[in-house]
């Protein structure tokens, strides 16, 4: 990979996860950008030892999708930190045990009725919203949650908050693209742990 190339990933990656409009995955990455405009660029030298970091464009990209969900701003120098491999590291594992991650979130999580957990009181974060945003549940579980029970669209309008909750949703909703998951073996999962429960309660 160039260092142009890790630029142009880089460019269109950042759109994705900041704006509402471009879909990364829609375009295939296709943004506007000349290689006389970054040649031109004074720090195209970032991008050319970050084209160095990853030994594949797959890598490169998933690379970059990890630290722009730890920060859709996040600035090419800092790429090249030892923080940025942790993150990356921190979220392979995670996705590398995906089902062990999904399960494991949602069986303290639902009673027999998940629907109060997804739950809006006069505006206010619902308690499935307030458990990811203290960590107790992975950004996974929400994006594989969220394509099974479509509880987005309904917060989108119900929360209140205007300033923190819309960086929220917009991560969630780019980020999923990028999860490969068989959405009924979750549905059955997801159903499985609920019967257990509704079973322990009787």
């Amino acid at each position: 990979m160039t260092g142009y190339e890790a630029f142009c990933l880089f460019s269109s990656l950042k759109l994705h996860f900041t704006q509402d409009q471009y879909d990364y995955l829609k375009y295939r990455g296709k943004t506007r950008t000349s290689v006389e405009a970054f040649e031109n660029r004074k720090d195209k030298w970032q991008y050319y030892k970050l084209s160095r970091r990853c030994s594949s464009e797959q890598m490169m990209q998933d690379f970059l999708v990890a630290n722009f969900i730890a920060d859709s701003n996040v600035w090419v120098g800092n790429l090249l930190q030892d923080e940025a491999e942790a993150c990356y590291r921190a979220r392979q594992k995670v996705i590398q045990s995906l089902t062990y991650t999904f399960t494991n979130d949602i069986e303290n999580l639902f009673d027999s009725n998940p629907n109060a957990m997804l739950q809006c009181q006069d505006g206010q974060y619902p308690d499935l919203l307030q458990k990811y945003l203290h960590s107790e549940i992975q950004l996974e579980t929400m994006c594989i949650l969220n394509s099974i029970l479509g509880f987005i669209p309904r917060w989108d309008k119900q929360i209140s908050d205007t300033i923190h909750y819309p960086k929220v949703s917009l991560r969630i909703k780019k980020y999923t693209p990028f999860i490969q998951f068989d959405l009924t073996k979750y549905k059955l999962l997801l159903k499985k742990t609920l019967n257990e429960n509704t079973e322990n309660l009787s």
